[in-house]
């Protein structure tokens, strides 16, 4: 059979053989049924009004109460219409009125972490127009600054010794609210819920707790789940947050489909709220779907996806990507299984973006750095580079300690495979830099896996669009094997 796979910002063309299985989520297998359009105010204001575990905000808030609005940032949850984050803060804004609070006293704060922080046209695409003018034009819309020391505030350690600093005008507010999207995710299963505030508001030391080998390289991280140790770090700094706030976030969180529409919409307190909203997201998430395990897993990698232009070429954010399918995919993977993907790797890092990867990518090549992990020691050397982190807080490059969680990710393809091809390099050293094989076409890495690793006749699992839609979860049809 012929495919197609991303390839740059165009496609690359395979020729497999037709027993290839093939699965594009939302397509493969339905999503369950999104909430009509016509009815996504009404179930989110039912949702709001009725939380789990908690009052609503018609006794949360009052006239006088500062209120602190949490939204995630670009890297998910769609800039439609109908996106969860617009209709949500509306919905939110129409009960804060009705209870007193003034407007003035409100702020809408992006959740970037070590993101970059949110750009003006970036708020514009997430919030609309009319919120946009709503609230920018008179100081009441911000980004996450983790480096703004004045703007955080330092709560110690967990019981576990985990740090936590996170954003002050959270801490110091009387409600803070957490939008948020239970959407499949590779770190500790979904986005939204305590992962949110862990990651979204906090400072590099406390990601570090979490987005580590020591964290990513246990064998509770693979294949993705809830209950890996990455979750219950995320949980336990999220109820640190609360306890020392002295009073719990109110989340309103969306189960997304494939195309970031709403499927349902659980809001309350986040230790009780995830359980639910994560039965309904598994429904979506965990798809039974591999009658036998795969020898090999075949996709395409684009040049712009997820975390911006040059995640696909950056190598670094390149190994990241390969990775995430091995953490999302393996129950359906054999334990010798290869990884095929076409990406134009042409040397594009986009300095601008990841001003650090350059440096990074240099030094795994020396100093006896002979997997990715022996470079974790350098952490805080790059999360303290000045330079760097001017150039995340005022220039729209991801902070430097972002390189180091991402390398954490990327070793796991390595731990997981016998081998990984990378189909159409233009710059094949810099695949081969990482440890990974090169060929010109999809075909000579096929045949080059078959006569070294898999044998005549492999099981294939194709994967077109892993990348531009909402990923899933693959699991054996014989059940969600943990």
């Amino acid at each position: 059979m012929k495919l197609d796979f991303e390839y740059g910002s165009g496609m690359m063309s395979a020729q497999l053989p037709d027993s290839t299985k093939v699965f594009i989520p939302g397509e493969t297998v339905a999503d369950p049924p999104c909430i009509p359009e016509e009815r996504l105010v009404e179930e989110t204001r039912n949702s709001v009004r009725n939380p789990i575990g908690m009052p609503p905000l018609s006794r949360l808030a009052h006239p006088g109460s500062r209120v602190v609005i949490v939204i995630p940032d670009i890297v998910k949850g769609g800039c439609q219409p109908t996106a969860h984050r617009k209709v949500a803060i509306r919905v939110i804004l129409e009960e804060l009125y009705a209870a007193g609070v003034e407007k003035k006293d409100i702020l809408l704060l992006f959740s970037n972490g070590l993101h970059p922080r949110t750009s003006v046209p970036e708020m514009k695409m997430i919030l609309g127009e009319e919120l946009f003018n709503e609230f920018y034009y008179t100081h009441q819309i911000d980004s996450h600054d983790s480096e703004n020391y004045d703007d955080l505030v330092d709560l110690g350690y967990t019981a576990h010794g985990d740090h936590v600093i996170m954003n002050k005008r959270v801490f110091d507010c009387d409600l803070p609210i957490l939008i948020g999207h239970t959407q499949g995710n590779p770190y500790g299963g979904y986005s939204g819920g305590y992962k949110h505030c862990a990651t979204g508001i906090t400072h590099w030391r406390c990601i570090a707790a979490h987005h580590v080998p020591d964290v990513m390289h246990r064998k509770d991280f693979v294949p993705v789940s809830t209950h890996s140790l990455m979750r219950s770090k995320f949980d336990e700094i999220g109820l640190y947050m609360e306890k020392k706030m002295g009073h719990p976030f109110f989340c309103c969180d969306a189960v997304l489909d494939t195309y970031s529409r709403q499927i349902a919409v659980y809001s309350g307190y986040a230790a009780e709220m995830q359980p639910a909203a994560w039965e309904t997201a598994d429904r979506r998430t965990y798809v039974p779907f591999a009658e036998e395990k795969f020898d090999v897993m075949v996709f395409g990698m684009p040049v712009d996806f997820h975390y911006g232009n040059g995640m696909g070429t950056n190598p670094i954010q390149m190994m990241q990507a390969l990775s995430a399918q091995v953490i999302r995919h393996k129950r359906v993977m054999k334990e010798n299984c290869v990884i095929i993907c076409s990406s134009i790797c042409d040397g594009y890092f986009h300095d601008e973006r990841w001003p650090y990867a350059r440096e990074l990518f240099d030094l795994f090549g020396h100093d006896y750095h002979q997997t990715l992990p022996d470079m974790a020691s350098l952490g805080e050397y790059f999360a303290t580079r000045e330079d760097y982190i001017r150039k995340y807080r005022f220039a729209g490059a991801f902070h430097p300690y972002h390189g180091f969680s991402m390398m954490s990710c990327a070793h796991i393809a390595e731990m997981n495979t016998s081998a990984i091809y990378i189909v159409g390099a233009r710059e094949p050293g810099i695949a081969r830099a990482m440890g990974l094989k090169t060929r010109a076409t999809f075909e000579e890495a096929l045949e080059d896996a078959c006569r070294k690793f898999v044998g005549d006749s492999p099981n294939i699992l194709a994967l077109p669009k892993t990348f531009k839609l909402g990923a899933v979860h693959l699991c054996m049809k014989s059940g969600k094997e943990e």
